[in-house]
């Protein structure tokens, strides 16, 4: 009988991007239910919300997913947000959990908790090293703290809580809004319009120098399931496919992927974020036996035509959002 059979598993944030495939690939695990909590019923950022979910619910492990989240723009323009919600959220949630006997508590990290300068690929042991890049660090710190949070409630409490540290997701049914997009979906919105429009260029921030590292989120939900089911460490663990790929030669793929023939203009005056970003992932294969499957070019292919099929209505409902 495997760890998760028969549980109810409460997965925050399991109506989102990342949560939907979490909880398709928790099924074959056979749970007794998995409960996704709304926000508009529980307002995980508020205890007493919290307390409510737990005394409905009444489950036995939880996978905190829930994040606000967004790209540099994002973060530049909400710092404070960015670290209150998302700290207030994870340390209540664990408290909370720790305090109704959760057997497991799985949280997601994040790459921008690292140093802004640390040796590629990064190591988990390498996490303490320096202060995150200053454009990511209230996130990256917030979601830090959920770490420190879990290893000393071990260290006490004997509460069995995990951390991964994943790298940027990307894949259908991502977020597209550009005021708040990461850097795949932004440059697939620029580049499908661009190609449409019949326009010359398109414009992208920064010098395109600055490298990055991407997980599809189908392989990221098959990590989260793999460790809630076999990981009980206190040691964070990098999540990731392991590739690196600098912003420039992205934008020239997704470019030629979407069909657009034009040139890109770079814009030296936004930044460029973390220099480098990439992280040595042999922690997650041994201890779980996690490798990311989904090739970079396949993984961009399904999402690029995800958006061509849905743009229209991914506009409608943004522009409903930015309405209310």
């Amino acid at each position: 009988m495997s760890f998760l059979e028969g549980k109810r598993i409460v997965v925050t944030g399991g109506a989102g991007f990342l949560g939907r495939p979490v909880c398709r690939a928790l099924q074959r695990f056979e749970p007794a239910e998995i409960i996704v909590p709304r926000s508009k019923q529980y307002d995980l950022r508020e205890r007493d919300a919290i307390r409510a979910l737990l005394a409905d619910a009444r489950p036995q492990v939880m996978i905190h997913l829930a994040a606000v989240v967004g790209g540099i723009g994002a973060n530049r323009e909400n710092p404070g947000r960015y670290f209150y919600e998302n700290a207030i959220m994870g340390l209540q949630l664990m408290e909370e959990a720790r305090l109704n006997g959760i057997e497991k508590m799985l949280s997601v990290g994040t790459i921008c908790s690292y140093p802004k300068f640390t040796e590629v690929p990064f190591r988990e042991e390498s996490l303490w090293n320096g202060y995150p890049e200053e454009t990511n660090a209230p996130y990256g710190l917030a979601k830090k703290m959920l770490l420190v949070q879990a290893q000393a409630y071990r260290q006490q409490y004997g509460f069995n809580a995990i951390t991964l540290l994943s790298v940027n997701l990307y894949g259908p049914r991502d977020n597209f809004d550009p005021e708040s997009s990461h850097v795949i979906p932004a440059l697939i919105r620029k580049v499908v319009e661009a190609r449409d429009a019949g326009r010359s260029h398109i414009d992208a921030w920064g010098t395109g120098s600055a490298s990055r590292e991407f997980l599809f989120v189908r392989d990221a939900a098959e990590a989260i399931t793999l460790a809630a089911e076999h990981y009980n460490k206190p040691e964070p663990v990098n999540v990731g496919s392991g590739q690196e790929i600098t912003i420039g030669a992205l934008a020239s793929l997704i470019c030629e992927l979407g069909g657009f023939t034009g040139e890109i203009h770079w814009d030296a005056t936004k930044p460029d974020g973390q220099p480098r970003r990439c992280l040595d992932t042999t922690r997650a294969h041994r201890e779980f036996g996690f490798q990311a499957t989904t090739t970079f070019r396949e993984g961009l292919i399904e999402t690029l035509s995800w958006y061509e099929r849905h743009r229209h209505e991914v506009t409608r409902t943004i522009e409903q959002t930015t309405k209310v």
